[in-house]
């Protein structure tokens, strides 16, 4: 299994921080932010990853990741996103060459977790596999809404509405197939491929699986979730 961290986007919602240099390297305690997504993968066992960055500040992750070794890693590349705004899924087709034809788990650049999520990678087969986290606020994130017997028949992104208090975190595994189904995927209103688009074409052909994820979990994209994560990481 290899791993995909992705950390485009301009992180317009963190300005004026976003201002000197890619969000996925501001500070969560005392590490950068992209630091913990890394650290994810490695207690999985994921040891190849593949990073995916973009806007003017790309190039400052060279300096602060190096070559992986430092933080466990045997193999380390990196991918450029030329469109910033192109979305999570635009950035995941970047990772076609690197994932080889084999599985991958990805991770969103700005997501913390202390989380062990080892035993659903390793047991992995094929279909798509996401993580979930009850919050209290679910209207910002991509939510699922379930049948009688817990299955998900559907993902919302950002709802007014949500049909659950669950979001759906940005950890997920695919299989090979991802990429064909990015393909035929079409922009949203916000002109971007979204991955919950994605997610539900997996459901769409019943290969869709999920876990609650065990732990802290926080995206850090906003100045409440930073600190937030902030707090959390600088207590433990």
């Amino acid at each position: 299994m290899k791993g995909v961290i992705l950390a485009g986007g301009l992180g317009t919602r963190l300005y004026p921080l976003t201002w000197a240099t890619n969000k996925h390297l501001l500070p969560i305690y005392d590490k950068p932010m992209i630091f913990y997504p890394i650290d994810t993968l490695v207690k999985a066992g994921i040891k190849d990853v593949l990073v995916v960055s973009s806007g003017p500040y790309a190039g400052h992750f060279l300096r602060v990741l190096k070559n992986g070794k430092e933080l466990g890693l045997n193999h380390l590349e990196y991918a450029f996103q030329e469109k910033p705004d192109g979305g999570i899924a635009d950035a995941l087709a970047l990772a076609k060459d690197f994932a080889d034809d084999g599985p991958i788990t990805v991770v969103l650049g700005d997501n913390t977790t202390d989380a062990d999520i080892k035993k659903e990678v390793s047991s992995f087969k094929d279909g798509a596999f996401v993580f979930l986290k009850k919050v209290p606020d679910p209207e910002r994130y991509g939510v699922p809404e379930f049948d009688s017997k817990n299955k998900i028949i559907k993902i919302e992104e950002k709802p007014r509405s949500p049909k659950s208090n669950y979001a759906v975190t940005g950890l997920y595994i695919y299989d090979h197939s991802v990429f064909e189904i990015v393909k035929k995927i079409k922009p949203s209103d916000r002109g971007q491929l979204e991955i919950t688009d994605v997610n539900n074409e997996y459901i769409k052909k019943q290969t869709l699986n999920w876990a609650e994820l065990n732990g802290f979990w926080t995206d850090a994209g906003t100045f409440a979730s930073l600190f937030k994560a902030s707090s959390y990481w600088a207590n433990k």
